[in-house]
């Protein structure tokens, strides 16, 4: 589509950056179509389960599918994010900044290490 945002993709998924049932008021603007979908996944569940998550999904208004599906990308959603985001107090971002802008002298262990790392790139060569 000429002129539409670009989604951005997390593991393969489609996350949408506007929501598709706000109607824009620009002369000829329609309700913007749902991406097609086309791809599938099953599931077997106990039937107490099922009605769990029935229930979920009356109360949010919404069908089975799209609960199941709003509620598997928010996990995986999570689930990158906690892989990829590093949370840490900020003493201790206070002690990183610290330990970049002014860092230690090297230790003996070191400096030993950096000698056999030239070492063993110049005879490699």
């Amino acid at each position: 589509m000429r002129g539409a945002p670009a989604q951005p993709f997390v593991n393969g998924l489609a996350l949408s950056v506007e929501n598709p049932y706000i109607v824009r008021k620009e002369k000829g603007a329609s309700m913007p179509q749902e991406p097609a979908r086309t791809a599938r996944i099953e599931a077997r569940i106990s039937p107490e389960a099922l009605a769990f998550v029935r229930r979920a999904a009356q109360i949010q208004g919404r069908s089975v599918s799209d609960f199941v599906t709003a509620a598997a990308q928010d996990a995986a959603q999570r689930t990158i994010e906690a892989t990829q985001v590093i949370r840490v107090s900020l003493d201790d971002q206070r002690a990183f900044v610290e330990a970049i802008l002014d860092p230690p002298e090297p230790t003996p262990a070191l400096r030993r290490a950096f000698q056999r790392r030239r070492e063993l790139i110049q005879t490699s060569r």
